[in-house]
């Protein structure tokens, strides 16, 4: 890559995605040549999100870029979230956790099981650091557990929901425990989060200047916008589609975090076939992280002013899926190496979220 200048094509899709955004915004529905054009600009964004994102990463170096891009886009999607709970009333009730957790089942069980799975099909066996990867997915399931199951089994309010005092305690300690992960991950032991296997050619390329990496930073940022924005465009023809087949309207943020998560996605599964299975899982599992660590204390702060029930818990489906999540996730991490099977069941996993998504 030339280290002077951006391809005009990641230069020239960024401004378009947010010119067709601010045309479909607020529409109730999008016609068919609209539609297409909204698909067309988010899947633009989608690829320049990445590179971008892979510009700055190469910059500032591992693991800082796979950070760069985890945090940003659910910054964004807090954002989008506390927006649509402001203005949703009692039927956002359970919005920041149905997001949260679909952002875990994409993360943990999709974005890691086709990681897996591209990467063994390319490479045979792949190797990573379990030290790194089984600590932050042991976070991760702290986190989820004290944000989303408890309160399914506490009394101090009605329903699956906390009381003032513990929202308050969920919110400081997802945000103390992902402060301390991104610590650990960028400063304290950063070289555990470096590829194991590094024969990537890139890596050895000239790295791009501070201009250049400067404004592939401010292009991804609005990369990322669109793409949540352009979600958020497209979510009145998902309902509409989900109305129509008769799914439930959960199926709805499902399919919204599916694509507000595909720049990591397409992200991790390149990281793989580069056979830097490491990177792969620096994007699951710190997206997952950050969806946790940055949605319950922004809600929780939301809650000072918002109106309404704020529901947390999981009910007994998500739990199931939740425990096995955590059994198969911890099995795949300890071992420090992946072959197709652990893909493949992580993919299983993830399709059984998506089929109780469609017919609970």
């Amino acid at each position: 890559m030339n280290a002077l200048a951006l391809p005009r094509w990641s230069v020239v899709v960024p401004p378009l995605s947010v010119l067709v955004l601010a045309v479909g915004w607020g529409r109730a529905s999008l016609g068919v040549a609209l539609l297409v054009l909204v698909c067309l600009a988010l899947a633009g964004a989608v690829i320049a999100a990445v590179h971008h994102a892979e510009v700055v990463a190469h910059r500032v170096g591992e693991p800082f870029g796979t950070l760069v891009l985890a945090v940003a886009v659910t910054v964004i999607e807090v954002a989008l979230i506390v927006t649509l709970m402001a203005s949703g009333g009692d039927k956002a009730a359970s919005l920041a956790r149905d997001t949260v957790f679909a952002a875990i089942m994409i993360t943990c069980n999709g974005i890691v099981g086709l990681a897996l799975l591209v990467g063994s099909l390319r490479h045979r066996v792949q190797e990573f650091r379990a030290h790194a990867s089984g600590g932050a997915f042991a976070v991760v399931l702290a986190l989820v557990t004290l944000s989303l199951v408890l309160p399914t089994f506490t009394t101090s309010s009605p329903g699956p929901t906390f009381s003032g005092a513990q929202l308050a305690f969920a919110g400081a300690a997802s945000f103390v425990m992902y402060g301390l992960f991104v610590f650990v991950q960028t400063v304290r032991h950063r070289d555990y989060f470096l590829p194991k296997v590094d024969r990537t050619p890139d890596d050895h390329a000239e790295a791009p200047a501070t201009r250049t990496a400067l404004l592939s930073l401010g292009l991804l940022l609005i990369c990322l916008v669109a793409v949540v924005g352009l979600a958020k465009t497209v979510s009145p023809t998902l309902e509409a589609a989900v109305a129509a087949a008769g799914a439930p309207v959960s199926l709805v943020g499902v399919l919204i975090a599916l694509l507000v998560l595909m720049p990591e996605t397409v992200a991790a599964v390149r990281a793989a076939l580069r056979d830097r299975l490491q990177v792969s899982l620096n994007l699951a599992l710190g997206s997952a992280l950050a969806s946790i660590g940055l949605t319950i204390p922004a809600i929780a702060l939301a809650s000072l002013w918002l109106t309404g029930p704020l529901v947390l818990g999981l009910d007994g489906k998500e739990l199931v899926l939740l425990v096995l999540t955590g059994g198969v996730g911890t099995l795949t991490l300890v071992s420090g190496r992946a072959t197709v099977l652990q893909g493949a069941v992580h993919l299983m996993v993830f399709s059984a979220f998506l089929l109780l998504a469609v017919t609970p």
